[in-house]
């Protein structure tokens, strides 16, 4: 099940990166941004409040927090890249360096990976620049206790737009958009709570590293999206680097 959760992840979050990648084309990429944290705080918090938590400890809210102070710094260079930058390059950059953090950290706290897992986690590329915020997101979210529920996600988003207001409110004029992009942009940070609610569950059955790896797959869909509907060329390289990400995916799930 913790395989399927962190693929479900990954799929979510792959077209939440399209498709917040695509609106900040036309809008501007900060308030795409901050307006989907308000979406998925909604969504969180809706969430939490249907599901009910055992027992939910002062420390599981602040690793909620942590984490959602990496989910808005990656989500607003993320969409400034998307707002000019070709989807097959963006997104496969900001996903590598988070992951290679998220899978060193979480064999750090204790997480110890079949050979066939670390067989997938090589496969994964490495080479390539990208935000540690991604990193921040997924190993603080993991250390959120099973008991908490959904709430530490709720209380990342809360963080998550705390750190993105002061931003917003010296330029609030960004944020005036029209009713059909405004909803859209809410959607797709809905949508992005939604991956880590899917996320969460997964690191609760899974090794943190594996649950990472998986769940950071998702810029295959934006490369194949970008590459059908947009036209964009791939490299030879990231052709070799997306094999790659497939055959993890299988390792991994068997590992």
């Amino acid at each position: 099940m913790g395989p399927l959760l962190a693929l479900t992840s990954a799929v979510c979050y792959g077209i939440v990166d399209f498709t917040g990648g695509l609106l900040s084309r036309r809008a501007h990429f900060a308030a795409v941004t901050f307006l989907g944290q308000v979406g998925g705080l909604l969504l969180a918090t809706t969430a939490a409040l249907l599901l009910p938590a055992d027992s939910v400890r002062p420390v599981d809210l602040l690793w909620g927090a942590l984490s959602g102070v990496g989910s808005g710094a990656a989500m607003h260079f993320l969409n400034r890249g998307l707002s000019h930058g070709a989807m097959s390059v963006v997104v496969p950059v900001s996903a590598v360096t988070g992951v290679g953090l998220s899978v060193v950290c979480g064999v750090l706290l204790g997480d110890r990976p079949t050979a066939v897992a670390w067989l997938g986690i090589v496969l994964v590329p490495d080479g390539l620049l990208a935000s540690a915020g991604v990193a921040l997101q997924y190993i603080a979210l993991a250390q959120a206790g099973a008991a908490g529920g959904l709430w530490p996600v709720a209380a990342g988003r809360v963080a998550a737009v705390l750190v993105l207001l002061p931003s917003a409110a010296r330029h609030p004029r960004r944020l005036r958009l029209p009713p059909l992009p405004a909803v859209q942009a809410v959607l797709v940070g809905a949508g992005a709570a939604l991956a880590l609610i899917l996320y969460l569950l997964a690191a609760q059955r899974q090794l943190l590293a594996v649950a990472v790896v998986l769940a950071s797959l998702y810029p295959a869909l934006p490369v194949i999206l970008g590459l059908a509907l947009l036209h964009e060329r791939l490299s030879p390289k990231q052709m070799v680097g997306l094999l790659g990400a497939g055959i993890a995916t299988v390792l991994l799930s068997l590992g």
